[in-house]
């Protein structure tokens, strides 16, 4: 580990890769009709519309990481 690097530090090695999951965030909240907080404090929302959220976007990027894999691998 480099110096300023923290064992559990969730720092995104691509940059844009978090302006991409943000958008994702919003296509899967919209997508379950749940409304984001403009404000961005998610602490009077329901532990359930977050999971689930996060739930879809996980799914999300792992079909999208197959679909990946599939055309490098030429399935």
């Amino acid at each position: 580990m480099g110096a300023g690097q923290s064992r559990g530090s969730n720092t995104l090695v691509v940059p844009q890769a978090s302006q991409a999951l943000e958008q994702l965030k919003y296509e899967v909240a919209q997508e379950l009709g749940i409304q984001i907080p403009q404000d961005g404090y998610y602490g009077y929302m329901a532990t359930r519309d977050t999971g689930a959220i996060g739930g879809h976007i996980t799914r999300r990027l792992v079909q999208i990481a197959e679909q990946t894999l599939a055309s490098q691998t030429g399935r």
